[in-house]
Formats: structure tokens, sequence, C-alpha cells
């Protein structure tokens, strides 16, 4: 025969003799902080690779700007659509902003579709690509009205995807140069 069930002792209060007292962990019973649902924005971008040949090589215009980290990192120049611009006009404008290099379009690369949060949303952002001749310009990052840029360098088109930061860029860089060779 068992014997009857005493009732668990209080916290603070010692477990009778023979008994055990019951630990509750506070940090399992206190309430969850209910998670932040942070508003979703969408943005959509537009830039590219603007190339020349200069003694049988293809270059890039490329741009050094700051992460959020703070460190320097060449990428292609891109920058947001603006008012009723299509991706192609945003990425003439945008790349004659930050690399002083004028050009026209010769054709789609490809887009990258990524997400990041901030400290107040959470961005879906979506980069138009574009391979572009150059037509002009001297290089330099004195138009970029935003100053992201901090320098401006034309890079060997072959050389790129061992200079550029992010490996979706390297990618598009890698699939330019399969084009302008199959071009030339």
């Amino acid at each position: 025969m068992s014997s009857p069930a005493r009732p668990l002792p209080s916290r603070g209060v010692p477990a009778p003799p023979g008994g055990h007292a019951l630990h509750i962990d506070p940090r399992v019973m206190a309430p969850r902080p209910t998670p932040v649902v942070l508003p979703v924005v969408d943005e959509t971008s537009a830039g590219g690779l603007v190339v020349r040949q200069r003694e049988g090589t293809f270059h890039a215009a490329v741009i050094a700007r700051r992460n959020r980290a703070g460190r320097l990192e060449w990428c292609l120049p891109k920058g947001h659509l603006e008012g009723t611009e299509t991706p192609e006009e945003a990425a003439v404008r945008e790349i004659a902003e930050e690399t002083g290099i004028q050009g026209r379009v010769l054709r789609r690369l490809g887009v990258i579709d990524y997400w990041f949060s901030g400290t107040d949303r959470r961005v879906h952002k979506v980069v138009h690509h574009f391979l572009l001749g150059a037509t002009g310009g001297i290089i330099s990052v004195e138009g970029d009205p935003d100053g992201e840029a901090e320098d401006a360098a034309w890079v060997p088109v072959a050389e790129l995807p061992q200079r550029l930061a992010y490996p979706n860029e390297r990618r598009l860089a890698e699939a330019a140069l399969v084009v302008l060779v199959g071009e030339a």
C-alpha cells in the first residue's frame, strides 16, 4: 500500500523530512518576449558593368564603398530607380553618377534578389544588372550625390572575380566576360 501524497512545500519553506522540495527556475516561468515583427519594404535598384577595351583587354569601372562594418569593399555601381525610370535608365544614370563614366546598355546581365534587415525594417531588394559599353567620361566618384563611393577604378574584367566583394556580383562579372569574349 502506498503512502498518501503529501502537498509540495511552497517556495522558501523547507522540505518535510524525507520529502523533496520542488525548485522552479524563474527563467523558465518568465513570460517570453513578444517577437518584434519588422515591416517589409521592397526596393528596386539597377546598375552593372560599364566596360571599355584597351589594348585587347576589357576593363570595367567599379567602385569602392564602406560596408556596414566600415570595411572598404569593391563592388558594381548601382542605385535606386527614381520616379518613372526603367531599370535600364537607372543603370545608365547610377553608373555615371558613381563612376563618372557614361555608357549605353548593350544587354541585360541578370537580377540579384536578396533580403537584409535594418533597425526598423526588413528589406527585399531586387537589383537589375546590365552590361554597358563606355561612351565617355573620366573615372571619378565626384558625381556621386550620396557620397557612398569612396573610389572608382578601371579593373580588367577577368580580375573582377578576385576583386569584387560579393559572390553574386562576381558571378555577373564572369558572365560578362563570357559575353565580351564571345563578341570580340
